[in-house]
């Protein structure tokens, strides 16, 4: 059942509530309060965050973690649930996270709030365990991208099938792929959440990214069909991985749903696309099968779908496509017989899941369907310290910007202050790739950083300010080490205005635990040298035990791309 509020101007009791069967819709309390129109307004921004509710009683001392953990599994908390302090038990428990509420913001494109949507979860009265219901896990950093589907009619993004405040979810298996290697036992599905224009929720789940998360969704309709596109990643065990983690791994494609999530089964997952290192004739030797496809974000532009790898030590971090024109004799797709090549958009998207044989799965993986994207890095994760590709944005033919994350480094010096690794990147923040018709392939034309303060901590009220006993004594104030998710408007005037999610270090025991910023920048489009003066100015700042995670444009905002040119 979907609940919509409708806040009119004026006085908070003038509150028209209407009913329609879907799933639940909440706004948030700083939206009644201001009694501020809650209608999703074309244009506007959606941001992302996930709150933690701060219950010191939400882990004990002393708890055995990963929850009913395996005895030779088992390492005992190390704190109880106040934050920040909670997640310094991700330093003896690497599966270490506590699922909490999502809330979508709605800001002008200057950062005022207009309101706020939470999304159904079990701490709301009536959400019971068969009631549609979606959260994060806090504080993983790679969750809650937002994505508009091309016809700017849904807001997609992924999350979990579970209560707040679950220890250890995002680890966990899937109901239908359970890998007994995995030390954290649990079982959960994940699940992709659509927000359409009259701001109702649509859940599909899913038994793909069994033991990690899925990162990013995107929808797409076409007559009476729509499809589903996912990123993610899976697999918490041991090599070799069974057939079920390879195939929920990656790129995932999957019909969206109409019934309730209770009413829906969910079988095997469906892979819709795979690569492999083997695919560039440098590399003979594959890596762990599987790992090559640890993809973040994604994105469609001219029926081309992209994704981006930009962790782990498998594979290689960068920019790929999805090649539907088939393979060569040999089994190579026609676009990248040798691993790197340009789309052909006429092609059009994947409609259909990969086919694989079962019997070879385990071992030799998936098909491979997938290039490195003409220009971007082809060098393997394992030899590369500065590649860290998140989310992308796609102006036009010619223009990508891709959003570097950083490497993570918590190197510090007190006599400065300063995160000194993360604020001598060069690669860290917003990148301008531009397509080179000369070279035939796309190079990066600059980096912009100004105004990010790469390794300057800044204070959050109530987060605090000394430094962390259990971390090195690292300081808990966090610092900004590079961009996540983004998203992008083409201007009148010839220029771009970019928002984007920034990534932070601190001395947090999880550094994702840290209040981070959504900040926005106006670039001359044209430009393929940096120009002088251009600056990110911060938009909004997570407040104390809150995190930002994704940021696209309102359901019912136009995306589309009219242009003839192609790569």
């Amino acid at each position: 059942m979907a609940v919509r509020f409708n806040f009119c101007r004026g006085s908070a009791s003038r509150l028209a509530l209407t009913i329609s069967f879907h799933s639940m819709v909440m706004i948030g309390a700083a939206a009644a309060e201001d009694g501020k129109n809650a209608h999703l307004r074309p244009g506007n921004l959606m941001v992302s965050r996930t709150v933690y509710d701060n219950n010191p009683n939400n882990i004990r001392v002393g708890a055995p973690l990963p929850p009913n953990c395996a005895p030779a599994n088992c390492v005992a908390a190390t704190d109880d649930g106040t934050f920040p302090f909670v997640f310094n038990n991700v330093l003896s428990d690497d599966y270490f996270g506590v699922t909490s509420k999502i809330i979508l913001d709605q800001l002008t494109p200057d950062g005022a709030l207009v309101g706020s949507l939470e999304a159904p979860n079990s701490s709301q009265r009536g959400v019971s365990s068969v009631k549609d219901q979606i959260v994060a896990s806090f504080s993983s950093r790679s969750e809650l991208a937002l994505n508009l589907s091309p016809d700017g009619e849904r807001l997609t993004f992924m999350g979990y099938l579970a209560p707040v405040n679950a220890i250890d979810v995002s680890n966990s298996n899937t109901p239908s792929v359970v890998d007994p290697t995995n030390p954290v036992p649990n079982l959960y599905y994940r699940v992709v959440a659509a927000l359409d224009k009259e701001g109702e929720f649509h859940f599909t789940k899913t038994n793909a990214y069994t033991g990690d998360n899925g990162r990013a969704a995107i929808s797409y309709s076409r007559g009476n069909t729509t499809l589903l596109y996912a990123a993610g990643n899976a697999g918490n065990g041991s090599n070799p991985q069974p057939a079920g983690v390879v195939l929920g791994a990656g790129a995932q494609i999957m019909a969206a749903e109409k019934r309730a999530l209770v009413a829906q089964q969910p079988g095997a997952p469906t892979p819709v696309a795979s690569f492999n290192i083997t695919e560039l004739p440098a590399n003979t030797k594959p890596d762990k099968v599987g790992k090559d496809d640890n993809f973040r974000g994604l994105a469609i532009f001219h029926n081309t779908l992209f994704f981006t790898k930009g962790s782990g030590s498998n594979g290689v971090n960068t920019v790929y496509f999805v090649d539907t024109t088939g393979t060569d004799a040999n089994g190579r797709p026609l676009q990248c017989p040798t691993g790197v090549g340009l789309p052909n958009s006429s092609a059009g998207l994947p409609t259909a899941p990969l086919a694989y044989d079962e019997a070879t799965l385990a071992t030799d993986g998936l098909p491979n369907n997938m290039c490195i994207l003409k220009g971007f890095n082809t060098t393997l994760a394992k030899t590369t310290t500065n590649v860290f590709p998140f989310g992308l944005w796609i102006a036009d033919e010619k223009t990508i910007y891709v959003a570097d994350e950083g490497d993570g480094s918590t190197k510090y010096d007190a006599t400065s202050n300063l995160y000194t690794k993360a604020a001598a990147q060069t690669a860290a923040g917003l990148q301008k790739w531009v397509f080179d018709q000369t070279a035939g392939e796309f190079k990066l034309a600059y980096v912009l950083q100004a105004g990010l303060d790469l390794g300057v901590p800044y204070t959050v009220p109530g987060y605090p300010t000394g430094t962390n006993a259990k971390n090195k004594d690292l300081p808990w104030s966090p610092a900004t080490d590079g961009l996540r998710n983004l998203t992008g408007r083409v201007n009148r005037d010839g220029t771009v205005t970019i928002w984007a999610v920034t990534s932070t270090v601190s001395g947090a025991g999880d550094q994702g635990a840290a209040p981070n910023r959504l900040v926005k920048i106006v670039d001359d489009l044209a430009a393929t040298t940096l120009p002088a003066g251009e600056a990110f100015t911060t938009v909004k700042t997570a407040r104390f035990a809150e995190v930002l995670r994704g940021v696209s444009f309102t359901p019912g905002t136009r995306t589309d791309h009219h242009h003839r040119d192609r790569f």
